[in-house]
């Protein structure tokens, strides 16, 4: 009964973040943590998003901005390999104080409308190196990357078939090395197919429904959600940090 709730919850989440403009990964993390550890919620994370990206090239592929995806997906690859590389230094309570941090503060610039971006290659290659890094190490740097990419003012499917495609090379660099570190028990290697259905059926009905929502009225319920989660994550990292003081 569990499972058919997570299985419930992950469905909707690629929904949600197809609609919401910035990827599954930031609404499906902190749902398979309410199920699983932080290193096996990274794992199953990016094997969604994974999938999910799959089905927002297909849907838009025509649209893609090929000259975004050098100077803002190179930098994305290349420090997802460094952040993926550095989960196994750091305890899993750290990270989840850490996803909660950047998922506050995320909330409150996008809602207070303080983070404007020039759109500038400058711009693109720390946008895509910062992401990059978010997401191999905390398994969510969709929200940033989204913020990034707003800045250049895309077309919605243009936006969302870039950001696909970049969040695409980003899961397949830091998939291999969680599953070579052992993120993944083999009693839930069957997720793989299940979570490959679930979020192409996902993001299929997200982009069929993604012009009759108003977007911005929509993200800000998106967000109230990730200020809610952002919450409990930094309440529990904090908890460990003070129980380890006292220790």
């Amino acid at each position: 009964m569990i499972l058919i709730w997570f299985w419930i919850a992950a469905f909707f989440s690629e929904i949600v973040g197809t609609l919401a403009g910035f990827g599954s990964s930031t609404l499906f993390l902190p749902i398979a943590l309410f199920f699983f550890d932080f290193r096996t919620a990274l794992i199953l994370t990016a094997i969604f998003h994974f999938s999910g990206n799959i089905g927002r090239i297909a849907f838009f592929r025509r649209k893609i901005d090929k000259k975004l995806l050098l100077f803002f997906g190179l930098p994305s690859v290349v420090l997802t390999l460094a952040g993926a590389l550095f989960v196994n230094y750091v305890s899993q309570p750290v990270l989840k104080l850490i996803l909660g941090l950047f998922l506050g503060g995320y909330v409150l610039l996008v809602w207070n409308g303080r983070f404007t971006l020039t759109p500038t290659k400058r711009n693109s290659i720390i946008g895509g190196g910062l992401s990059g890094f978010l997401a191999g190490l905390i398994g969510t740097g969709g929200a940033l990357r989204g913020a990034f990419l707003t800045a250049f003012r895309l077309e919605k499917a243009a936006y969302i078939a870039t950001a696909a495609v970049i969040s695409l090379a980003v899961d397949l660099t830091r998939i291999p090395i969680y599953w070579k570190s052992g993120f993944l028990p083999d009693e839930l290697v069957y997720f793989i197919p299940i979570l490959f259905v679930i979020a192409l059926a996902g993001s299929f009905i997200g982009t069929k429904i993604v012009r009759r929502i108003p977007q911005p009225r929509f993200k800000k319920w998106v967000l109230i959600a990730l200020g809610l989660v952002s919450l409990k994550f930094i309440v529990d990292g904090i908890t460990y940090l003070a129980d380890l003081l006292r220790s």
